[in-house]
């Protein structure tokens, strides 16, 4: 997300409220009884499996017992703890869905009136991440990549309280600050809002040479930042500019990713236009976001190098609907058809080539609700089903090297699992309405 594409954003004053959450400590063991299991690696579904968690991890995954087919009630397990089964017959479970492009500092709304940003008490800004972090967890995603915030300070004390047990929201990633040029994408700069009005918190990413982005990445890797996130390229619905016009030059990048590489740290490139992209694969990222311009050489490109693409392909489905709403210019909901059409079709040719796909929404310009509505867009467009939840969890959780703790439902992760009514290899949909919510053994979702 930057400044440029959010100035003219509206929402709907009927968003629904955050989902209630309770989050009771599930027994020392719990057996959680599959109707099918989407384990995140396999090609197809599992029937009739019990997936065993200890603590916080998954100790096995087996078939149910025939014998005890039916609803088990508690009982005393052999060290004389309690095991607890909870059925899930009717359902399918899978792991815990991984978001790789959240915004939880922004919501769409936010859009109408940018000087909310420097109005807000560091207090708000707090509240607000929690409350989206919250709300994300209730839509079944228990891993997230925050991909660069305005004011990263309360980003870390945000993943600080959720890692300590004191906020609930799932694991998250986080860039800390965008890496951009001045008053670029990634600057909190508005039409009536002075330079010097601006928090210093927000201008911790802002460079405009090779040399400062370098000692911005290392000042962002020793802050926390867990990855690095470069506004390689403005945005394509604000008018009056070229749509993705190249902002970070590809020196700038190649600054960046040099030492983030060295850090062994990963960098992801906020890119639109084909030029943008052509230098953010050259500079050595390793994956791009949005990539709504790219041309067939430059997919190509992606693909043999293995830079992984993170598409909110839903989002302008959403900007139509809203914007039709609210009145925006027609000259604007012009530039977000083609550039979804233009978008979407990225996505087919990157799928086809073999380029990685990682589920990204830009949630904050997407209602944090709505994490879900994404795969039958990704579905529609050509991906298989189970790539579209592949993209979602075990893919995604190899680019952000947590294969070994996320991702996938298998002896020794996480005991992060989520359940939908029927079968969304069938109907993809059923992933908008996730019934049951576990992460790391924690019961935080029950509506089964």
């Amino acid at each position: 997300m930057t400044v440029a594409m959010c100035w003219l954003w509206a929402c709907s004053d009927s968003t629904p409220p955050p989902v209630p959450l309770t989050s009771p400590e599930l027994p020392t063991t719990t057996v959680i009884r599959c109707g099918s299991l989407i384990d995140g690696l396999e090609d197809h579904a599992l029937s009739n499996q019990d997936v065993v968690l200890v603590g916080d991890r998954i100790q096995a995954v087996r078939p149910t017992p025939r014998a005890n087919s039916d609803h088990v009630v508690a009982q005393p397990g052999d060290d004389n703890t309690t095991i607890q089964t909870i059925d899930l017959g009717d359902y399918t479970c899978l792991p815990g869905l991984i978001n790789t492009h959240v915004h939880f500092d922004t919501n769409p709304e936010d859009s109408v009136d940018y000087r909310v940003y420097i109005t807000r008490t560091p207090a708000d800004h707090l509240a607000l991440v929690l409350e989206n972090a919250r709300t994300t967890l209730a839509t079944g995603f228990t891993t997230v990549r925050h991909t660069g915030a305005w004011f990263p300070s309360t980003l870390y004390e945000a993943r600080r309280l959720i890692e300590a047990g004191e906020a609930l929201g799932p694991r998250l990633q986080t860039a800390g600050p965008y890496l951009t040029i001045p008053g670029g994408g990634g600057d909190l700069r508005f039409p009536g809002i002075r330079v010097d009005q601006l928090p210093p918190d927000s201008q911790r990413g802002i460079a405009s040479s090779p040399e400062a982005f370098a000692a911005r990445t290392e000042a962002a890797i020793d802050a926390g930042a867990d990855f690095i996130k470069v506004i390689a390229s403005g945005a394509v619905f604000s008018l009056g500019i070229d749509p993705g016009a190249p902002e970070m030059t590809r020196e700038d990048l190649t600054a960046v990713v040099r030492v983030a590489h060295a850090r062994d740290v990963k960098v992801t490139a906020h890119v639109h236009s084909d030029q943008s992209g052509q230098d953010a694969i050259a500079a050595g990222v390793d994956s791009l976001e949005h990539a709504s311009l790219l041309e067939d050489d430059t997919i190509a490109l992606a693909a043999q190098q293995g830079v992984a693409f993170s598409m909110d392909v839903y989002n302008g489905t959403y900007t139509d609907t809203v914007g039709r709403e609210q009145g925006y210019p027609a000259e604007f909901l012009q530039r977000n058809s083609d550039t979804t059409d233009a978008q979407r079709l990225v996505f087919e040719k990157a799928y086809r080539a073999g380029v990685p796909i990682l589920y990204g929404t830009d949630a904050g310009v997407l209602p944090h609700d709505m994490g879900g509505w994404q795969f039958a867009i990704m579905v529609e467009r050509g991906m298989s089903p189970m790539d579209a939840i592949k993209s979602a969890t075990s893919v995604a959780a190899k680019h952000m090297g947590l294969e070994a703790d996320v991702g996938a439902i298998e002896m020794g992760r996480y005991g992060d699992l989520v359940a939908v009514k029927g079968d969304p290899l069938a109907a993809i949909h059923r992933l908008q309405t996730v019934s049951v919510v576990i992460k790391g053994g924690v019961l935080v979702k029950n509506e089964h």
